[in-house]
């Protein structure tokens, strides 16, 4: 397992300010910044939010590839934030899922990670959720395949983790996996750790992530704000020893999303690399 980093840490930086709950830093960032950012951390990979990059044609493709060789960054591709698939509605998003699939190809990443949907488009009915989703994501495993990269469906607050289990056993195939989100389950009033170990085996990358609670409602997100790796509820260290004892080999990428007001982000960032690199070499070391 190697340390990295999802560019959705810095999401504020460009542009996407969750209403009501951030405000403006008042400067932004692009894809360079990042990867700078990135290598002033020394971490071994990335995660890199494509949501965020603008117009992406070959020319930025190989641009890319060059600056992430040249850093000796690992790299993991992400598609579909934030709805994705839409949780089965939106099937005709499987062309650009599949066209993204070309463009982590050219850009040497083996992962791309997917939505299927997210916390708006989930259905009441796991049995209509499932009859939607289901087929869209077996005919993409064909594309996956020929194009040498694996899908990662991320758990993300859209899915139960018996559910997520139910459609990757189901299509059962080495092209697509599991994007293990640590605390996105939390949120939807699962003990995180039975989800961790559920989904471990199926691992193909990851968001690590910590939260805590704030007053108010349970139900909504702005309950369980992101906090630095280990100042929160997620017990972190189990986490990567349920991952290690399943062979897990890819990028341990941090995300923050909405972080709690307390904390300031490039602090939190550090602090959280810091701490991943102290119980990474503890692991190391048993």
């Amino acid at each position: 397992m190697k340390i990295g980093i999802d560019s959705y840490c810095y999401h504020r930086f460009f542009g996407e300010i969750y209403s009501g709950l951030e405000t403006d830093p008042g400067t932004r960032m692009n894809v360079w910044d990042f990867l700078d950012r990135a290598a002033s951390l020394k971490v071994a990979g990335v995660s890199l939010e494509s949501c965020f990059f603008g117009d992406i044609d070959d020319g930025m493709v190989a641009r890319l590839r060059a600056r992430l060789d040249e850093l000796g960054l690992e790299r993991v591709w992400a598609w579909g934030h934030p709805r994705g698939l839409a949780s089965g509605a939106a099937p005709e998003q499987a062309a650009d899922l599949i066209r993204h699939l070309a463009l982590a190809a050219r850009l040497g990443a083996g992962v791309m990670r997917i939505c299927a949907g997210g916390r708006a488009t989930r259905p009441a009915s796991w049995k209509v959720h499932r009859a939607a989703v289901l087929p869209l994501l077996r005919e993409l495993v064909g594309p996956a395949e020929e194009h040498g990269v694996v899908l990662a469906v991320e758990n993300h607050i859209d899915l139960l983790a018996d559910e997520m289990l139910d459609l990757i056993t189901t299509i059962n195939s080495p092209w697509l996996g599991v994007c293990l989100d640590t605390a996105n389950n939390i949120r939807m009033f699962e003990e995180p750790l039975e989800v961790v170990a559920k989904l471990a085996p199926y691992a193909r990358a990851t968001h690590v992530k910590d939260v805590t609670t704030r007053r108010g409602d349970p139900k909504t997100f702005a309950f369980w704000p992101s906090t630095p790796l280990g100042e929160g509820l997620i017990d972190i260290p189990e986490v990567f020893s349920l991952l290690k004892r399943n062979g897990y080999q890819g990028l341990l990428a941090l995300e923050l999303d909405y972080l709690d007001p307390r904390y300031e982000l490039d602090a939190a960032v550090q602090q959280s690399i810091d701490a991943m690199r102290v119980w990474l070499n503890a692991h190391e070391t048993q």
